[in-house]
């Protein structure tokens, strides 16, 4: 019984065409599903990602305009990253995104890796992040994670010159997604708010069984503890990360416009889910039943903060209702929803979805 890894986070937007547009045409993913909320049948549910969607590279959002802004705080999601593959990349994202007019922070020295922060036409917090050097850096590879390792000082002086910062970055414009920049990577890591890191370790190592990969601190706020859970060697895909905050001094996360409402960790298939969730209900955890989602199926969970964690088996994936060519070109329903296709097209304001060409690739 094991966590494959990460395979989706869910987060909320106001505005279904300005986010396709945004994940689309600006980060170059492919809109691989265009559906509904199954809960919520007259909001949108869209999935970005790789070509096809695979399981570590989905980003997905619900549309609901008449909530409130949200916010990140104990119990939710800070930030989650996206995975490029080297420096050279990840400063021609710097460029690409300074010429179309978005905020960026960095690049950043996060010791295991190097990485720049935007925010989405929402204000979710996205760190694109370069695959290493890795947690060996300071660690032997059998035992990465053992013990606390303190932020080198000279990284944390580096990371607040902030005229060297800004001035560092592709010098040549990017008008185009190049194939060593891509971000088919998928994600690199999702990071969330704690109240007790100990607590954590118990959710993630004891009970789901992740391995710790880092204990260090928040190398932004050394006082706050800062610990990565992974799979395996916590290869980029695999990792949670969690800062610890007083409860007493930081607000709670509220789900709304610009948060994250779940994110969801990968599991073989549906023998090993029903493992986890009769694990989990011994522990004392809420659980939900086993919810068909057609293009996996999922059960639903909460960390000992509050936040919604998804256990999502691997398959089948997106292409078992189209031809992975024309993922995301048209709404797709549920078949116990399609009698109510009218109503709920009705309700929805069409999207006008590019064509997708894998970026690198010349589409003439």
């Amino acid at each position: 019984m094991s966590i494959l890894g990460l395979h989706h986070i869910t987060l909320v937007c106001a505005n279904a065409q300005r986010t396709t547009d945004f994940y689309t045409r600006v980060l170059g993913l492919r809109l691989v599903k265009q559906t509904v909320n199954f809960d919520d049948p007259g909001s949108y549910h869209l999935y970005f990602g790789d070509a096809t969607g695979s399981p570590g590279s989905a980003i997905t959002y619900f549309e609901w305009p008449h909530v409130p802004k949200g916010r990140w705080g104990v119990g939710g999601t800070h930030h989650y990253a996206l995975q490029v593959a080297d420096y050279n990349g990840l400063l021609k994202w710097k460029r690409r995104l300074t010429d179309h007019q978005i905020d960026v922070h960095g690049p950043l020295d996060r010791h295991y890796f190097t990485s720049i922060y935007l925010k989405d036409p929402d204000g979710v917090i996205i760190e694109i992040a370069t695959s290493g050097p890795g947690w060996t850096v300071d660690e032997a590879p059998e035992s990465i994670g053992s013990e606390y390792r303190q932020p080198p000082p000279q990284m944390i002086v580096n990371n607040r010159d902030e005229t060297r910062i800004q001035a560092t970055t592709w010098q040549e414009p990017v008008p185009d997604i190049t194939a060593d920049m891509a971000l088919s990577h998928g994600m690199h890591h999702i990071t969330a708010i704690g109240a007790d890191i100990e607590r954590t370790h118990a959710f993630y190592n004891g009970l789901l069984g992740m391995r710790r990969v880092k204990m260090t601190s928040n190398f932004d706020d050394p006082n706050s503890a800062h610990w990565y859970w992974g799979v395996g060697e916590g290869n980029p895909g695999t990792v949670i990360t969690y800062f610890e905050r007083d409860p007493l001094k930081n607000r709670p996360a509220q789900i709304g416009i610009g948060q994250t409402h779940h994110f969801a960790l990968a599991v073989p298939d549906e023998d090993v889910q029903l493992e986890y969730r009769e694990k989990l209900i011994r522990a004392g955890f809420r659980v939900s039943p086993v919810m068909e989602r057609v293009y996996f199926k999922s059960i639903y969970t909460n960390d000992p903060d509050g936040h919604i964690v998804e256990l999502a088996t691997m398959g089948p994936g997106f292409s078992v209702d189209e031809d992975v060519s024309s993922l995301g070109e048209n709404l797709k329903l549920p078949p116990w929803l399609e009698t109510y296709r009218t109503k709920i097209e009705g309700a929805l304001q069409p999207l006008n979805v590019p064509a997708w060409v894998a970026p690198g690739v010349d589409d003439e």
